[in-house]
């Protein structure tokens, strides 16, 4: 059975979903939405895609639409994830599953009421370089005494990762906080029981913070601090540092070195280097054998709870 998928949002990162799901067997996508109905259809020729709208309610009025993915703005995630759900289609959204934490729990309801596959973007789970030290710590070889992690753009204007004005403005709390807060507790393999966060002044422009200090703690007593910034002119993206018991290791997307920097070999961790494509691969594989996928809206639900008492606390203080 192919199956069939409507995509959401024709961005820097609707490409990347679309570039992934070239390396899969059995799917193809057959609708394309995004808001700008040129730009679209140029995307979509490029990729053999016969139907585009900028109305996710068309896709979502196709019959042989199986799934839909959504690479939307954060703001319309929850909205349409529930959307997608009501419509009878299973749904991956690329993360964060929400911005407000009682419509993330909405979704959660949905899907269980539904019993469709409804799964979010926590790429980290699937990046070679932490499937790798999760492996490490599934076989009781190493375990988490502190995670180091930087997370760095130079976003003072709101651009895309394209350098191309965004419609909607990003967020470090809900947004890239969110891969490290879900990615800490899945790696220590216990839930977050303490967390604490302060930010940097608010940009005059985009209403938000541009620089955000997070701590946490696992049950197990793992810690984890976390440094998130918008002004970093500097090398961009997240970088890991893990250190434990038996170990030290380091993660760049999916480049992992030990604490010496001597490089490890991840290339045969799984059938592909592309964390994307990897987390496309399990939604499907999840649809096809009909059970719950890794990173489904249940399990990353407490991410969100940790984020929403973050929120509050920045917002007191």
């Amino acid at each position: 059975m192919t199956i069939k998928v409507a995509l959401a949002g024709a961005g820097a990162f609707g490409i990347k979903h679309l570039d992934g799901i070239q390396n899969i067997d059995g799917v193809e996508v057959v609708s394309l939405i995004s808001r700008d109905l040129a730009k679209t259809q140029e995307v979509a020729d490029k990729y053999g895609i016969k139907h585009v709208t900028t109305d996710l309610a068309d896709s979502l009025a196709i019959k042989e639409v199986d799934a839909v993915i959504l690479c939307t703005p954060t703001q319309m995630h929850a909205g349409q994830t529930i959307a997608c759900l009501e419509a009878g289609k299973h749904v991956q959204v690329e993360i964060p599953l929400c911005d407000v934490l009682a419509d993330g729990e909405k979704v959660v309801a949905l899907q269980k009421q539904t019993g469709l596959v409804a799964m979010c973007g926590h790429t980290r789970r699937f990046n070679p370089s932490h499937q790798y030290v999760h492996q490490k710590i599934q076989a009781g070889e190493f375990n988490i005494q502190q995670m180091d992690v930087q997370t760095y753009f130079f976003r003072r204007t709101n651009m895309n990762a394209l350098g191309q004005p965004r419609s909607w403005t990003d967020h470090l709390l809900w947004h890239h906080a969110a891969h490290t807060v879900d990615l800490f507790a899945y790696q220590a393999g216990s839930p977050i029981v303490k967390a604490n966060a302060i930010q940097g002044p608010i940009h005059k422009d985009l209403g938000i913070a541009m620089d955000m200090s997070i701590q946490l703690q696992a049950a197990n007593g793992a810690i984890c601090t976390l440094s998130l910034s918008f002004n970093n002119d500097g090398p961009l993206g997240t970088f890991f540092r893990y250190i434990g018991d038996t170990a030290t290791y380091i993660a760049r997307y999916d480049d992992l070195v030990n604490g010496k920097e001597e490089k490890i070999d991840v290339s045969k961790v799984d059938v592909s280097m592309n964390g994307i494509e990897l987390q496309d691969r399990e939604f499907f594989a999840a649809i096809q054998e009909g059970r719950e996928p890794n990173a489904s809206v249940a399990q990353v639900l407490p991410c969100y709870q940790v984020l929403h008492q973050l929120e509050q606390q920045l917002n007191a203080g």
